[in-house]
């Protein structure tokens, strides 16, 4: 399981890393917070669409079916959340609505 894990990381971290933020951010809908969770439950629930004994397809429905839905996901973002992920996820500084004072 370890190892499927790992090569799934590999293929999804970029996304992984913008739904991260985008889970952190104060006005992220509640779809976005249960597709997050069904898609860990999927990866963690010890059944699966293609089972693990086939070679080749056990393994290459997670690699398929995960970063899809990490996209579709993505994809269904308000703008401002979207943008506010992408920034944070590229490592910018997230921008503060205050403005500094002039001396």
């Amino acid at each position: 399981m370890w190892k499927r894990l790992s090569v799934l990381w590999l293929a999804v971290r970029g996304d992984a890393k913008r739904l991260w933020y985008a889970l952190g951010h104060p006005d992220a809908p509640v779809w976005l917070k249960a597709g997050t969770a069904a898609i860990v439950l999927y990866l963690l629930s010890p059944i699966d669409l293609v089972p693990e004994m086939i070679p080749v397809l056990g393994v290459v429905d997670d690699l398929v079916i995960v970063p899809m839905a990490l996209r579709w996901l993505l994809s269904r973002l308000p703008a401002d959340i979207r943008d506010h992920a992408e920034a944070r996820a590229s490592g910018a500084k997230p921008q503060s609505p205050w403005k500094p004072a002039r001396r």
